[in-house]
């Protein structure tokens, strides 16, 4: 069997349609900030040291530090709740 017959419709000289390629997925992200505690961003983002390099990234969701105290900038290490760190963000 040949692709020309599976491509031809029974009964019919013509080929059937080619389906379409899926079309390309547009990348995303997300940045959650959570409650005394970090900004989680998932998702496509590039981020960017205060040097302008890229921050080295291993994983699709890191937490970024929002108290300043990590060890680890700009990625959380959980400091903020060493000192007690709190937003007034959340809805009351």
């Amino acid at each position: 069997m040949s692709i020309r017959d599976i491509r031809t419709a029974p009964g019919r000289d013509e080929p059937a349609p080619t389906p379409e390629p899926a079309p390309a997925r547009t990348p995303w992200a997300s940045v959650t900030a959570c409650p005394d505690g970090p900004l989680l961003v998932r998702g496509d983002v590039e981020i960017l040291l205060a040097s302008g390099e890229p921050a080295p990234r291993r994983r699709s969701t890191v937490a970024l530090c929002r108290c300043g105290a990590s060890g680890i900038k700009p990625y959380c290490d959980g400091s903020h709740k060493v000192i007690g760190f709190t937003t007034d963000d959340e809805p009351v």
